[in-house]
């Protein structure tokens, strides 16, 4: 069994991800079952996704500590899904920070910083993924959710190779968005692989 939680914020394309994960797998033969958990109705409420691969999946909520890998698309929304990660599991995290609506309006400050901190100490086994640098390479803001997906799949937890999500991407993605989404999850498995070298 291969329990995968995907969280951040709304807009950023979660949803999308989890669903390329699932048709990966389900191109595989596997079994699927995948739930999500939405905050506010709106772009920047909180969106976990549960996505559970295996043999025989009963139930599409991962349960606290068992997750193989929490890919978080928001340093904050990585660290609240933690309770979810099971002892040296991964987690992949974009170290883009995005300011919550309730820090905008109180005016305080929030850049990611303290949370990628809090992560760096209490997870063994991270990822930290420069957003930033892969979305300019791409030259688009909207190609993160695909990056991360790249950052995964050359991570090795999910076993599923990069030729099958490309497939994946190729089946489910308007054809004139397929090129960009190829770049960035090449870009995004570039990124991991340098950095286990």
């Amino acid at each position: 069994m291969m329990n995968c939680i995907l969280a951040g914020v709304g807009g950023q394309g979660i949803i999308l991800a989890s669903k390329l994960i699932a048709q990966s797998a389900m191109n595989k033969g596997l079994n699927v079952r995948t739930a999500e958990t939405i905050g506010m109705a709106q772009r920047g409420g909180c969106v976990v996704s549960h996505v559970r691969i295996g043999e025989e999946v009963h139930s599409p909520l991962i349960p606290l500590k068992s997750a193989d890998v929490i890919i978080g698309f928001e340093p904050a929304e990585a660290v609240r899904c933690l309770g979810y990660l099971k002892e040296n599991g991964t987690v992949i995290v974009s170290q883009k920070a995005i300011k919550p609506v309730t820090v905008s309006l109180a005016g305080d400050d929030y850049d990611g910083s303290e949370m990628l901190f809090f992560l760096r100490k209490n997870v063994s086994n991270l990822i930290i993924v420069d957003s930033d640098s892969i979305c300019a390479v791409c030259d688009s803001p909207k190609v993160l959710n695909i990056a991360l997906l790249g950052a995964v799949v050359a991570s090795g937890v999910l076993a599923i190779s990069l030729a099958e999500m490309e497939v994946t991407i190729k089946q489910n993605l308007p054809e004139k968005f397929v090129a960009v989404n190829l770049q960035a999850l090449r870009v995004g498995a570039q990124a991991v692989l340098k950095e286990n070298k």
